[in-house]
């Protein structure tokens, strides 16, 4: 069939729509949804049922660039500023030197053993020294757990920080290998100016994009995803053209707009977490388009030998080594060490060779591609049993969803929370006017078997109401004390 712009569209919108369905799969059965995206992509592929011959790393690099530099400003945009700062000099540290210690441990294997150059054997590892957030967290959602303390946060933190110095050891290496002239040196220099320019570059724009969003008052709500996609894309084009790290610079941005209110800034983060998955799909579909399956047979006992090392030594020794300063127990470090789960940046920056006309860049594509399967297959499917096992699992709490879109011009003097009134708590039976809560705690709705109440100083409270009310930390916790205190307990002098 002719490859007319109907049929591309009517392709790429059937494979959207059957990932969308595939979710619910992955969802059910517990299966990393990585493997299902890209291994659609190989289905509608030149080698598989669809026929679609695609070998064209230049336009998968375009697409890459664009879908990652969505999905970590939407990474940033959605992370806990409260829970990511008393974990960010760990994060960092995990998402600098983490990434440096896996990428030289494994290319030093892959030299030793495989009898690779030096140089080329680095570039694969730093090619597979990042990890995959999403991955980890879409299996532990369909497994039904949470993570205990700091390991959430840091391990987001981590993925959104880890690319970007993924990357920049990529294209160092590359440029090492390509131009002989080129020196350690050189490398050092560019790594200070990447991800100097890029974190100065994501912090400036980041005040320029608040207060455009909060000072022009557009007159159409439409305007604004418009207008915070531009921003985006403004902050990773102009850090590139002043030869910082773009991903650096727009994981900075969102994750700077997200710890501060801004006008519509639900809406817009329900807007980001849309168009990231539509990124991910699209992503990991045109990766899957990209592979030859007929080619990986070739690789399977090279890659094994890698992902066995990435996994069982590469990962662990600079997990335990990054975290030497910082206070975490041995079985967080355990853990920590497993869920270095791969994802699609592996197998972006497996392209960059090809494009550089790297030899053998083929076969490292290749390998890449299986050793990313392999972690996915193994890592991914035994985070939750090994969550249980370290006794590191928590129940999944679910994420308060308020039935209001909150429209700010300025910085609210508050958050917006939820109390659950228990079974027990004393103020069952009572008014709001009666039960003395601090002046600063406003109740703004209450649910009630899936019905919103709006309150007055006369409503009466019922075990099972939830509280919607907005309030500032230290008002939050004397509200919490007085609505969840068991009925029986005596007041505190």
């Amino acid at each position: 069939m002719e490859l007319s712009i109907p049929f591309i569209v009517f392709l790429f919108s059937t494979l959207a729509l059957v990932s969308v369905l595939l979710s619910k799969v992955a969802e059910r059965y517990s299966i990393p949804i990585l493997l299902l995206f890209l291994g659609l992509g190989m289905l509608a592929g030149s080698e598989g049922i669809g026929g679609f011959y695609f070998d064209d790393p230049v336009t998968t690099q375009w697409i890459s660039t664009i879908a990652l530099a969505v999905i970590l400003f939407a990474g940033g945009l959605d992370t806990n500023w409260e829970q990511t700062k008393p974990i960010l000099k760990e994060g960092l540290t995990l998402g600098t030197l983490g990434v440096l210690l896996t990428a030289g441990l494994v290319g030093l294997f892959i030299h030793f053993i495989l009898k690779l150059p030096f140089l080329d054997s680095f570039l694969i590892g730093a090619i597979i020294s990042s990890t995959d957030a999403p991955a980890v967290f879409s299996v532990l959602r369909t497994s039904g757990i949470a993570l205990k303390g700091r390991l959430k946060p840091l391990l987001e933190f981590e993925a959104g920080s880890n690319d970007p110095m993924a990357i920049f050891l990529t294209i160092g290496t590359i440029q090492l290998l390509t131009n002989p002239s080129s020196i350690p040196l050189d490398l050092l220099l560019l790594f200070i100016l990447q991800m100097g320019v890029g974190a100065a570059a994501g912090w400036l724009l980041s005040k320029f994009a608040l207060y455009m969003v909060n000072r022009l008052k557009l007159g159409y709500e439409g305007l604004y995803p418009v207008l915070m996609l531009a921003m985006v894309f403004l902050t990773f084009g102009l850090t590139a053209l002043l030869q910082g790290s773009g991903y650096l610079a727009v994981y900075i941005l969102g994750l700077m707009l997200g710890r501060n209110d801004f006008l519509h800034k639900r809406s817009l983060t329900r807007f980001f977490d849309g168009t990231a998955w539509l990124m991910q799909i699209g992503l990991f579909i045109t990766l899957g388009l990209l592979v030859f399956p007929s080619r990986i047979p070739q690789v399977i006992l090279p890659g094994l030998l890698v992902a066995g090392m990435l996994i069982l030594i590469a990962r662990p020794v600079s997990v335990f080594l990054s975290l030497i300063p910082f206070r975490y127990s041995f079985r967080e470090k355990v853990f920590l060490s497993w869920v270095g789960l791969k994802g699609a940046v592996p197998i972006v920056l497996a392209t960059f060779p090809l494009i550089a006309g790297i030899a053998q860049s083929e076969t490292v594509f290749n390998l890449v591609f299986f050793v990313v399967i392999a972690s996915v297959l193994l890592q991914g499917t035994l985070i939750a049993p090994i969550a249980r096992w370290l006794k590191l699992d928590k129940p999944v709490s679910v994420k308060p969803d308020f039935p209001l879109e909150v429209i700010a011009g300025h910085k609210i003097n508050g958050k917006f929370t939820e109390i659950l009134i228990p079974e027990n708590s004393t103020v069952v039976g009572k008014s709001i006017y009666q039960l003395r809560l601090p002046q600063n705690y406003l109740v703004i709705l209450i649910q009630r078997e899936g019905e919103y109440i709006q309150p007055n100083g006369a409503t009466e409270l019922h075990a099972g109401d939830k509280l919607f009310s907005l309030s500032d930390g230290d008002t939050l916790k004397e509200a919490c004390a007085i609505l969840t205190k068991p009925a029986g307990q005596p007041d505190e002098v």
